[in-house]
């Protein structure tokens, strides 16, 4: 991955964060925190 392609990406997820703190609250991020923990363990398991 080149560096652009990194920095445009994480310049979406942070946007996509933005939006939905202003349009929902920050109630989902902890959910959201939560659900990835659970995907990163999932990952660790199959490598």
């Amino acid at each position: 991955m080149t560096n652009f392609n990194a920095l445009v990406l994480g310049l979406l997820i942070v946007g996509a964060i933005t939006v939905d703190v202003m349009l929902y609250g920050s109630e989902h991020l902890v959910f959201l925190g939560k659900k990835f923990a659970e995907f990163l363990e999932w990952i660790a398991f199959w490598r």
